[in-house]
């Protein structure tokens, strides 16, 4: 008999029933079960069934699994009768939490098949698909330790629960029209089916809808419908933000969106992210109001992952018309992390015509991951459902961390045996109910993961939410506190996600993060492995004067560059009295900070050039920056001379003031960027023989930039090491903070 132990994605993807149609197959006798951290196998019969059943356990898996290790030993022959799932049994040791998983073809076939017992279920599911990390207590993954165990299942889902020929058999989320969850509409009456009828007509009708989903609350409308997405904007105090778009299919996303045959594989896959997706010259004008993405070359757009998104959208009513595309954004209040429960749905969104909510309850909020594409490689802007809590595999890593991440696009890391999970994003802890989420989350994922910490890190900066958690944390614990600096922990996320060990040349651009020295800083290159860091040069520092205004209002960045009001006021930068008022902070050094932040060094740059003065969302004005200068196509490249950001900034501002194309201006300070960073990697190269270097940070999310970067670099000889599904963002800082506190 053998003893098979499996590692990996295993529970909730139907692996369980998978196991046992196999053994069926080959003869064998035995059974298998859940042990919390693997699926545990014990499998009896001939040497020749035993070995192609080995082979078919890991060829023929499924979809939704993800099989890291396989161990097997020999026991002796037992009695069996036959082969059996049998009851999970929690044991210590390294846990692998499937993420939530999308409606699968099968089941969105049966959804709207009126011959099918589950026809038009909002929550049908089987092993293949349905919630996974955001109904889950604790491991095993057993109906019990779901939200799923207050519905008790009908005589009809129990059949197919326990019938090894069933697509449902072990499926834990299992429920039909007669059992389990139910829609309704807050404040109303209307449950069920007449519930979604009604959201329906709102939304077709210019209405503004909040929809309970898998990981918390969207806001919808309709995307084509410019006063309902303005109402929206309005109600949500975001007034040019650009918001998420759910298409009814492929077909529709292709009518106004550019999809690669490499975009389209993730698109949609199992996890359908939120994917930002380019949009032709006439396509977003025609197809989508003008208000969904303002200023925007890209589209987030996303498809249909719930059954209930798929209803809405084509539910057989008498509506005969419906929009092919919606506004689906999350449904939070600004620097709030989304919502979940119907207290605060209510509270939260009194503005819309309707509340549709539902009574399975989510443990764990999971948003909507977000991803850009640079070339043909993933690039992670927001790691959330269907991917986390999937870990990061990094050798060495054997104590057990807890970091908490930055102050902004919050994610927490738990690390334990070579893995470092990060959680699904939490969002921004300045908002002190953001911290409570957090406290909560991080209380959940130690309970699901079975992790106990020995260490605690956190951001050098003395004044986050996040360092003052983490110190009590620690403190409670009675744990070391490791306190990593910003821009190291950046590139060390860069590290732990390519498995890279050993020194490297490190460039961290962003917008704000604690110097060692006290300055702020944002444009660094660094040489450094896990366990150190040398500060080896940077951007050409600069005043920042204004306080928290500097980051909001890049014309303040300008100045400080520009040092001439006169200049300034020729390029209509601001109100004279604005300028002088400004002038008279960085000539009298009153509220002023030295920077090296590359993220202001866009916001200055965009200013500059008319794109962006002041931004009302992180990084409005590099993302204008970009679309601008990916609107200007040159004929011929130049090769571009290795300048300062100081001559940069100079040589843009005279272009500027002698007329010349605004595009072509945005394009040249991407290549000029560009060209500085791939020649300062360079020279540190030439002097330490390092020949491998990191590129992360939020300003590496401009998919511009780091293609030319990444193409300067690869010409000079130098491998290039890039975040894909951790962002470079502050939202993968928690990786970067665990693996310096497990090397410290």
């Amino acid at each position: 008999m053998l003893n098979i132990k499996v590692f990996g994605i295993v529970q909730g993807v139907g692996f369980r029933p998978f196991v046992s149609r196999t053994a069926a197959a080959f003869n064998i006798s035995g059974n298998v079960a859940n042990r919390g951290s693997y699926v545990e196998i014990h499998a009896q019969g001939t040497n020749v069934d035993l070995e192609k059943f080995l082979t078919a356990l890991q060829e023929d898996a499924p979809p939704r699994s993800a099989i890291l290790k396989v161990d097997v030993t020999e026991l002796p022959d037992r009695n069996f009768t036959g082969f059996e799932i049998v009851e999970s049994v929690r044991e210590a040791g390294d846990i692998f939490v499937s993420p939530d998983i999308a409606v699968c073809d099968k089941c969105a076939a049966e959804l709207f098949d009126p011959n099918d017992r589950r026809y038009l279920h909002p929550f049908i599911n089987c092993t293949a698909c349905g919630p996974r990390l955001t109904i889950l207590k604790n491991m095993p993954y057993d109906r019990e330790r779901t939200s799923m165990s207050e519905f008790p299942m009908c005589d009809a889902c129990a059949a197919e629960y326990f019938d090894p020929n069933s697509r449902r058999f072990d499926a834990q989320p299992i429920c039909c029209n007669d059992c389990g969850c139910e829609v309704y509409l807050l404040n109303s009456n209307l449950r069920g089916h007449d519930a979604i009828k009604h959201v329906r007509k709102i939304l077709a009708t210019g209405g503004v809808v909040a929809i309970k989903g898998i990981g918390g609350f969207h806001l919808a409308c309709d995307a084509r419908n410019f006063d309902a997405v303005q109402r929206l904007r309005d109600s949500k105090t975001r007034p040019t933000k650009p918001f998420a778009v759910m298409f009814r299919d492929v077909a529709a996303v292709e009518r106004v969106c550019r999809l690669t045959a490499t975009q389209m594989k993730i698109f949609d896959s199992p996890q359908k992210p939120i994917v930002l997706l380019g949009t032709g010259d006439e396509g977003l004008g025609t197809r989508l109001a003008a208000n969904v993405a303002p200023g925007m070359n890209k589209i987030g757009a996303m498809l249909p992952y719930t059954p209930l998104h798929l209803l809405i959208f084509d539910f057989p009513d008498e509506l005969g018309s419906f929009p092919d595309a919606l506004v689906m954004t999350s449904g939070n209040p600004s620097g709030v992390p989304i919502t979940i429960d119907d207290d605060d749905a209510l509270k939260n969104f009194g503005f819309c015509d309707a509340i549709l909510s539902h009574d399975r309850k989510i443990l764990l909020r999971a948003d909507d991951s977000v991803m850009d594409f640079i070339g043909d490689r993933p690039s992670m802007i927001r790691r959330s459902r269907g991917y986390a809590p999937l870990p990061v595999f990094y050798d060495g890593a054997k104590t057990s961390v807890l970091a908490l991440g930055g102050e902004l696009k919050n994610t927490f890391c738990l690390a334990k045996n070579n893995l470092l999970y990060a959680s699904p994003y939490i969002g921004d802890v300045s908002d002190l109910r953001t911290v409570e989420v957090l406290k909560a989350s991080i209380n959940r994922m130690r309970d699901l993961l079975e992790i106990s910490p020995e260490v605690v890190a956190c951001d050098l900066h003395p004044r986050y939410q996040t360092s003052a958690l983490a110190a009590q944390l620690a403190d409670d614990l009675d744990v070391p506190l490791v306190k990593v600096q910003h821009h190291y922990a950046h590139v060390l996320s860069c590290l732990a996600e390519n498995n890279h060990h050993g020194e490297v040349i490190g460039v961290a651009f962003d917008g704000t993060g604690y110097g060692l020295d006290g300055t702020i800083w944002g444009g660094e290159f660094f040489i450094c492995d896990e366990k150190h860091f040398e500060r080896a040069a940077s951007i050409s520092a600069f005043k920042q004067a204004g306080g928290d205004k500097a980051a909001r209002e890049g014309w303040r960045i300008a100045l400080a560059l520009i040092g001439d009001v006169a200049l300034a006021r020729e390029l209509n930068l601001a109100s004279d009295a604005e300028l002088r008022g400004q002038k008279f902070l960085l000539d009298n050094d009153l509220n002023c900070v030295t920077s090296t932040s590359a993220g202001r060094l866009f916001d200055a740059i965009a200013a500059v050039l008319g794109v962006c003065k002041v931004s009302t969302y992180e990084g409005e004005a590099a993302m204008k920056l970009q679309a601008t200068a990916e609107k200007f196509s040159p004929k011929s490249q130049v090769p571009s001379p290795c300048l300062s950001t100081d001559e940069i900034f100079a040589e843009v501002l005279t272009r500027r003031l002698n007329g010349e194309d605004v595009c072509e201006l945005a394009l040249l300070f991407h290549e000029r960027l560009a060209e500085m960073t791939a020649q300062i990697c360079e020279d540190l190269s030439l002097e330490t023989k390092i020949k491998t270097v990191a590129l992360s940070g939020g300003v590496f999310q401009n998919s511009l930039l780091s293609a030319l970067t990444t193409d300067k670099l690869q010409r000079r000889g130098l491998k290039v090491l890039r975040n894909e599904l951790i962002p470079p963002n502050d939202g993968g800082i928690c990786i970067g903070q665990a693996v310096h506190a497990l090397n410290r």
